[in-house]
């Protein structure tokens, strides 16, 4: 049972996640190209799932730990990053699509193992096998989403010197593209902050519904200013057709409460490292969700990125199982040895006696 709780069910939680994160942002994508505004779904989508959790707060308030100003103010700031990559990460899949999204998020595998190593959560050792592999593994899964990035973009370094209007079209779409690769980008840099962030209040406070309900509160505070303040239309605020609704529901259950409890979870039980590590998986079903509900074309680059994408996570896979191993190793010879010497201290004591 310890097995399965350490290894198997954070594994396939994560899997399911990535799965779970391609999904919303195929609807999100479908609902935003509808005219739904992105940041309108950001404030709805966190404000469900403040509600969602408010009764599981209520009812927890004599299990939780106390909760003081100075923990608040914890919250208050991880709200703040997270919001801005929740803000900018709808926008940036509206300007470009869900496959993108999925593999530009392989950038956050290298934002957060390069954090993890500056705070001391990992070591760099190029020495050790597991180390090279996880390294190995990183940089492999960055060179297929690379791959499939270049594949999928609308026409990219097929401009002619023709100035038709097709031409025109394929230079808007391929500006439009840059933007939204540009934005996530900065939403993934963003993303491995708030899981260092994270990582480190859930050690200090390791209650994660708490964590989650005061994250999603805040949050939902401050995108719903900030869109006050950059949506000066009150029609924005309504949802016109299903698939707005379903966008928010979605992104309210699957997105701000069931996603971000796993990932809560992971990060404490796991670390930063292992929860991104599972990023690549994201893309095969973005390629797939792709053609399946937004008619995308598969392309052959988006299969050799995919291969290449599964080939790295698995190496990576292989070098934290490694790890894990050598660790184990580790703590069976020292219980080893200290039982070697056990005897000898009973055996003077019993002598002295």
């Amino acid at each position: 049972m310890g097995l399965w709780m350490s290894d198997v069910v954070p594994f396939a939680a994560m899997v399911i996640v990535e799965c779970v994160n391609v999904g919303i942002s195929t609807i999100s994508k479908a609902a935003m190209n509808g005219g739904l505004n992105n940041f309108v779904l950001v404030v709805y989508s966190d404000a469900l799932g403040t509600l969602l959790l408010f009764p599981f707060f209520i009812f927890n308030r004599n299990k939780r730990l106390p909760i003081t100003f100075r923990q608040l103010c914890k919250f208050f700031f991880l709200g703040l990053i997270g919001v801005w990559g929740e803000i900018l990460h709808p926008l940036g899949v509206k300007y470009s699509s869900p496959t993108l999204s999925s593999a530009m998020g392989n950038l956050s595998q290298i934002f957060t193992f390069l954090l993890a190593i500056i705070f001391r959560m990992e070591k760099l050792d190029l020495t050790s096998s597991s180390c090279q592999a996880k390294s190995l593994g990183t940089i492999v899964s960055v060179l297929g989403a690379l791959t499939v990035t270049l594949y999928k973009g609308p026409g990219l370094f097929a401009l002619s010197p023709s100035n038709s209007p097709h031409q025109r079209r394929l230079l808007s779409q391929q500006l439009e593209w840059a933007i939204g690769g540009g934005l996530l980008a900065i939403t993934f840099l963003i993303s491995a902050i708030w899981n260092i962030a994270q990582t480190a209040i859930v050690k200090a406070f390791p209650d994660e519904l708490t964590v989650i309900f005061f994250y999603n509160l805040f949050v939902t505070i401050q995108s719903m200013i900030f869109t006050l303040a950059v949506e000066s239309n009150p029609a924005a605020w309504k949802l016109k057709s299903g698939i707005d609704v379903t966008a928010v529901l979605c992104s309210g259950i699957f997105g701000s409460v069931i996603r971000l409890g796993v990932h809560t979870w992971c990060l404490h039980k796991k670390g930063p490292v292992y929860v991104v590590m599972f990023r690549p998986l994201g893309i095969l079903f973005a390629v797939i969700m792709g053609i399946i509900f937004l008619g995308e074309t598969l392309h052959l680059g988006s299969v050799i990125g995919s291969l290449i994408i599964a080939f790295g996570f698995y190496t990576v896979m292989w070098g934290q199982i490694k790890e894990k191993e050598l660790a184990m190793d580790d703590g069976i010879d020292s219980l080893e040895s200290a039982s070697q010497r056990s005897p000898l201290v009973k055996s003077d004591s019993n002598e002295e006696t």
